[in-house]
């Protein structure tokens, strides 16, 4: 160090510092300027995609609560038409119920009108042979003397067995 304090000469001091100076004095004109308009610009990027990615994060969550509600309303909608199905089918299978047991109850009232009919009908024919018996068995005592009762009363247990054939 001795060395240098000794070979330092003033004019040599005056004219570096005079270069220092202009060198400052260029690249504060011309360096300075952009170098810190780029970093500016480079902490401005820095800052807006920060923004953007809590934007982002912000969105997301707005998004993941607006799937989840339409996740609710779409499981919503599925139970509503679940039950619609369920009340149409018990309707369905009620009217289908009702129709089965008015056709039963109309068979069953043509059934027995039928057998009511058929029964009356019987009847008439019973009176009516009944009728066309009393009147063979009137016409047959007729025809045959009756003077005595016990010649009428085989004749009626006779005629009453071949009635019965």
């Amino acid at each position: 160090m001795d060395q240098l304090i000794n070979d330092f000469s003033l004019g040599l001091f005056f004219w570096q510092l005079v270069i220092f100076i202009g060198l400052i004095f260029l690249m504060a004109k011309f360096a300075w300027k952009p170098i810190l308009n780029s970093l500016d610009a480079r902490e401005q990027g820095i800052t807006d995609a920060l923004a953007a990615a809590e934007n982002a994060k912000l969105e997301m969550a707005n998004l993941e609560a607006s799937n989840e509600a339409a996740a609710q309303e779409a499981r919503n909608q599925r139970d509503e038409m679940l039950k619609d199905a369920r009340e149409i089918k018990e309707k369905m299978i009620s009217e289908a119920s009702g129709q089965a047991q008015e056709k039963a109850d109309k068979i069953i009232a043509s059934a027995q009108e039928a057998i009511e009919s058929e029964k009356k009908a019987a009847l008439a024919d019973i009176k009516s042979q009944v009728a066309n018996l009393s009147v063979d068995i009137a016409e047959k005592l007729t025809r045959k003397e009756l003077s005595e009762k016990d010649a009428q009363s085989k004749l009626i247990e006779q005629l009453l067995a071949e009635a019965n054939i």
